[in-house]
């Protein structure tokens, strides 16, 4: 049987075109995961494993969908090779069954890590350069002259929310978070 494995990092990422791509290789059945690949719990993934017999084929879009790192990817396709299920990832397009396929996907693997350290270098490096400039990353503090009126008009039921926020400028997320906090 050929498994697809699909994996966005978050719950509004569309998965689309990873389907479109396994079901067109002749995937059977698809496992999704949303979640980020720094998490070592990807439950679809797991679940997958649980199905899997020996002559089976689990086929990604692209390494990069499949393992956190490339230490993960080594220990994900070994765990594959020793339950006898080929792997084959479609754009790097690699096919752990020949001895080339090995080769390419060791090679991959080891360009897919050094594409991600440097995109983790490069963003540390302009968070550093924007502090160094004077600014500040993450969200905006909120004005508590704003938020206190927006607290008020809120407790006092005599407004909608609609009418706080926009009287206020405090949306409606911010407001539910101070009202919870009370």
């Amino acid at each position: 049987m050929i498994f697809g494995y699909i994996r966005v990092s978050t719950t509004s990422q569309n998965i689309d075109r990873q389907q479109d791509a396994l079901l067109a290789a002749g995937a059977e059945r698809l496992f999704i995961d949303k979640v980020t690949g720094t998490k070592a719990d990807r439950p679809r993934l797991k679940e997958m494993f649980s199905f899997l017999r020996p002559n089976d084929v689990v086929i990604v879009t692209e390494l990069s969908r499949f393992g956190r790192s490339t230490k993960d990817l080594f220990n994900l396709v070994e765990q594959l090779e020793k339950m006898g299920v080929e792997f084959k990832s479609l754009k790097e397009t690699i096919d752990t069954t020949t001895a080339y396929g090995k080769f390419f996907f060791t090679i991959n693997c080891a360009y897919a890590q050094l594409q991600r350290d440097l995109i983790v270098q490069n963003t540390k490096e302009g968070l550093e350069a924007a502090r160094a400039r004077g600014r500040k990353g993450g969200r905006p503090c909120v004005d508590k002259n704003k938020l206190n009126t927006a607290l008020k008009m809120y407790e006092s039921k005599d407004y909608s929310i609609k009418e706080i926020t926009q009287l206020t400028g405090i949306s409606q997320g911010t407001l539910y978070k101070y009202v919870h906090k009370q």
